[in-house]
């Protein structure tokens, strides 16, 4: 397979790039609408697939730029050019013409007979076009035409903002008690002589905010964090719920929500309601007995019992320390990520029958990028490809996604194109003298992230608009929710965790602690889960012009510590506009149907080749050609349950 090279990519490229592709599809949409007589699948859905391809593609080489390029320039060209995709494709999707070409093959006797995938692409294109609006009043169409147009920009401006947010602190050596030298050598140096540079990216603030002794200062830096891209970014949300409901108006619907729950697993929103409502009453019986534990700890310090949020963090990691004996920074000598990767490979490997090769020239945007070919380890035959990009930089996406860079699927040929996706991420830097040394959390992260890669790379859709991760977007996070399940298994940790310096693996002792700790907290951190998930189904609920200050601070209410003033941390919850707008649920309904999978394992063996393989089958490889709970029938032998996720949380025994 040949791969595309990165490395000469400028602004020029991209927008050529661009220019060739969408030429490309205008092409197949013309062939398409041009058919005389009779229709087939071969001239009226083939073409629609092969643009879909074609869109991915693009959409992989250009505007996935935008969030890894070292240069600014090419960043903003990526950014123009995924605008300008998506308002092409909006553009596409509201083509009558192109509506009625498909119908009028949908009612031939050959659109009728079609079986499997090829009917449910069929359905699912139909549906798509329904969904923008082709049978409503050709003014209310138009309407729908120029919101969905209006919200692209509108989304592209929000994450473009919180990427280019550079908020920071800088601070003396003095300010930085109680970190460890390892994570002050690894900061950037200030303007002054003898200062630091402490950003908003993950590996700088959360181990500030989790160890810094000052309060005050982790005060300014949470208050910092929770207000990153607010002046830009508030108005750009209100006027994006705005027209949310508007189009929910216009097919007569209750709601933005009601409406994104057409395509997805829950169906409807009282389904998350009652699954909250379930929720709620265990959950803050047990987060108000934690935070009381947490309270008790910062009087004892400060004579205060005022808890606040730049208090949860610093008094969670004391807990850890003093009550199970962990700390943070001493397990991650024994997590430095070639090791990590390295386990994460052989776990995966075993249990899924694959085998990973590196690629000695990656030919990726940036130096520090490696590339990785999977196998499948029965037949030595290669599956796909992944990008690893897994340290933060300037201009970098800020957090952690995987994305996919070429979905697999079936060309027009009956070849199969193998995917291609990259994980992205923000991990401790190596330095001149130490590895990059993962704390615990991160190594979770980082199994949860490949879970979306191997998602997209073990696909066996034919079809683009099933391939990869393309199922539900409320089910989308079960396969990773899945694999932070073997972070937490000491036979699996023991196989890679070993000490960076000495080579020794990590104590028992250690292992048995940090997985005692595993749950501490996990009420109210299961309670700040359904506070943003609420917040995201209120911001899109019922009605027009909502008071988003009110509703942040009712939904943040239900995690029981008190709302920090002077914020609005919805400026910056990239989720809003992202993809995953009344839909962040998903990460909660996702995660009790990934525990539950992963009791299979749990009862068979944790990297057992059988139920590795049969999870394969069942849920990584059919990727969208079917639905969620028909997958999970298939792998469970069962309806699904939600017992495995409360015993694997804490809350019921």
């Amino acid at each position: 397979m040949s791969l595309f090279d990165y490395t000469p990519i400028d602004a020029v490229d991209i927008d050529s790039m661009l220019d060739a592709a969408i030429e490309a599809c205008e092409q197949r949409v013309a062939g398409i609408v041009s058919v005389a007589g009779p229709r087939s699948f071969a001239d009226t859905l083939t073409p629609l697939e092969e643009v879909a391809a074609f869109v991915a593609e693009v959409d992989g080489r250009g505007p996935f730029l935008s969030n890894v390029a070292t240069e600014e320039n090419v960043r903003q060209t990526a950014r123009a050019a995924d605008q300008r995709l998506r308002q092409w494709v909006t553009d596409l999707e509201f083509r009558e013409d192109l509506y009625r070409a498909v119908k009028a093959y949908s009612e031939t006797a050959e659109a009728l007979a079609l079986e499997a995938e090829k009917k449910r692409f069929l359905d699912f294109t139909l549906r798509d076009f329904l969904l923008v609006g082709h049978e409503l009043p050709p003014e209310r169409r138009a309407r729908a035409q120029e919101t969905r147009q209006r919200l692209v920009q509108l989304e592209v401006e929000f994450s473009t903002n919180i990427a280019e947010d550079d908020s920071h602190v800088i601070l003396t050596r003095e300010d930085l008690a109680g970190l460890p030298d390892e994570y002050i050598a690894g900061l950037e140096a200030g303007h002054a002589e003898g200062t630091y540079k402490v950003t908003m990216a993950y590996p700088d603030v959360l181990p500030f905010l989790d160890n810094a002794t000052r309060r005050d200062l982790r005060q300014a830096v949470n208050l910092i964090y929770n207000n990153r891209a607010a002046e830009v970014n508030r108005p750009i949300l209100a006027e994006a719920l705005e027209l949310r409901a508007e189009m929910a108006e216009l097919f007569d619907l209750s709601s933005w929500a009601e409406y994104r729950f057409q395509v997805k697993m829950a169906k409807t929103p009282k389904r998350v309601e009652d699954l909250y409502e379930h929720l709620l009453p265990r959950l803050t019986s047990k987060g108000k007995e934690e935070l009381r534990v947490m309270t008790r700890l910062l009087e004892q310090e400060t004579r205060d019992r005022a808890f606040r949020s730049w208090d949860y963090r610093f008094y969670e990691t004391t807990l850890r320390k003093t009550e199970f004996g962990v700390d943070p920074f001493e397990v991650a000598k024994y997590l430095p990520l070639p090791q990590v990767l390295e386990g994460m490979f052989a776990l995966t490997g075993t249990a899924f029958g694959l085998e990973y090769e590196e690629i000695p020239e990656a030919f990726a945007w940036h130096g520090d990028v490696k590339l990785f070919r999977i196998l499948d380890r029965a037949s030595g035959a290669p599956i796909a490809h992944f990008y690893m990009d897994l340290h933060p930089r300037p201009g970098k996406f800020t957090h952690a996604a995987a994305w996919s860079l070429v979905p697999g699927h079936r060309s027009s040929d009956g070849k199969p194109a193998q995917p291609v996706s990259a994980i992205v991420c923000n991990l401790p830097k190596p330095t001149p003298d130490r590895p990059s040394l993962l704390q615990h959390d991160d190594v979770v992260t980082l199994f949860h992230e490949f879970g979306h890669v191997l998602h997209m790379s073990l696909s066996q859709a034919s079809f683009t608009r099933f391939s990869g991760a393309s199922t539900e977007w409320d089910f989308v996070e079960a396969p990773s929710q899945i694999m932070e399940h073997w972070c937490w298994q000491p036979e699996a940790l023991q196989t890679f965790a070993r000490h960076h310096e000495t080579g020794e693996p990590i104590p028992s002792a250690m292992v048995e602690q940090l997985v005692a700790a595993k749950n501490l907290n996990t009420g109210l951190f299961h309670l700040r889960q359904i506070s943003y998930g609420k917040l995201d189904l209120e911001y899109h609920g019922p009605g027009s012009g909502k008071d988003l200050e009110r509703i942040l601070r009712e939904t943040y209410a239900i995690g029981l510590i008190p709302f920090p003033e002077g914020t609005f941390f919805p400026a910056s919850f990239g989720h809003l506009l992202g993809g995953y707008d009344a839909g962040y649920y998903g990460y909660l309904w996702a995660k009790v149907f990934g525990d539950d999978m992963f009791s299979r394992f749990e009862q068979e063996g944790y990297t057992d080749p059988i139920v590795g393989m049969e999870y394969r089958r069942a849920i990584l490889e059919p990727n969208g050609t079917k639905d969620a709970d028909e997958l999970l029938r298939d792998f469970l032998g069962r309806e699904p349950s939600g017992e495995a996720f409360l015993r694997y949380s804490g809350i019921e025994p």
